[in-house]
Parts: structure tokens; sequence; C-alpha cells
């Protein structure tokens, strides 16, 4: 097996990696919000619980470790996607006119990816924070946010999966750019 191969062989197995664990992600995040919904105190018993707890719902500890896990996973996700993809970027106009489509696709897939990764750690946050036993998080909202933080991330491992594959390709692009100019000049 050629050194190519094993590139193309690696950069697969990584983009299925990443949308494997943020659908991880997203699973842990439905679950943490069915986990939580089993959890809210009926009626009759809201009174009682909120004298206890002096909070108007009883935490969750398996949505609080639920959310947690979604929380971390997503993070390392989002953290070795960047790290091994590299930190694609055009500077000025110019750098836009003469990248290539996968570098742009690359720095617009790069941009999303961080809006996604804002947007569901935020509302996985949220809902954690709800869920921890600690009354000072007792008035933060919490329905839902569970199940919008698992929906982003499977939006992430899309988009962060499309922008690891193209930041490759661009880089593979930009190496064989170089190589050509170069050689023209020795």
């Amino acid at each position: 097996m050629n050194k190519k191969e094993m590139e193309s062989e690696l950069g697969f197995l990584v983009s299925v990696l990443i949308i494997c664990a943020d659908i991880t992600a997203t699973v842990l995040g439905i679950e943490a919000e069915i986990a939580q919904s089993k959890q809210q105190p009926h009626h009759a018993h809201q009174q009682h619980s909120r004298h206890i707890t002096g909070c108007g719902r009883k935490p969750s500890s398996g949505a609080f470790a639920e959310g947690v896990a979604a929380m971390v996973l997503l993070s390392i996700v989002h953290v070795t996607a960047n790290v091994l993809g590299g930190c694609t970027y055009i500077r000025s106009k110019q750098d836009f006119t003469r990248a290539t489509a996968n570098k742009i696709l690359a720095v617009a897939l790069l941009v999303l990816s961080w809006m996604f990764f804002a947007v569901s750690y935020s509302t996985l946050m949220l809902a954690t924070l709800a869920n921890s036993r600690s009354n000072r998080f007792c008035s933060l909202p919490h329905r839902w946010f569970f199940l919008v933080g698992g929906i982003f991330c499977f939006g992430h491992g899309l988009v962060t999966s499309g922008y690891y594959v193209s930041a490759i390709a661009a880089k593979k692009e930009d190496k064989e750019n170089v190589q050509p100019a170069n050689t023209s000049r020795a």
C-alpha cells in the first residue's frame, strides 16, 4: 500500500469517526432529555419538592451525566478535527480569487463547524447545569435544550467531517501547486 492510499484511508477513517462520535453525542443528548422529562415532578408532588430543594423541579442525575458525556465527546471531536484538519484560512481578496474550491469550502465549513459547536455546546451546557444539584442553576431554562443540543451535535458531525475532508484536499492541492513552482526555478 502506498502513501497516497494510506492517507486516503486514514482520511476516510477519521471522517467516519467524527460522524460516529457526534452521533453518539446526539444519542446522549436525546437520552438526557428523556431522563430529564421522566424526572419532572407531578403537580401534586411539586409543592413538596419545592420545599426540599427550593426549586420547582427535581434535577436528574442521569440527565446531568449524559449531558456532561455529550459535551466532552463534542469537544473531543471538535478539537481533533481542527487539529488534524489544520487551520485553513483566506487572508485577503487576492487569496480568495486564487483559492481552490476545496479551500473555499474548507473555510466555509470551518466557520459553520464553529457555529454548530457553539450552539450545541451552549445548549447542552445550559441543560446540564439545570440538572446539577446546585440551587444556583435552578432558574435556568431546561425544556428541550438537551434535544436541541443533540440535534446540533449531529449537524456538527456532518459539517466537521466535511471540513476535515475538504481541508485535507485543500492541503494536498496546495502541495501540488507549490511543487511545480519549485521545480521550474531549479
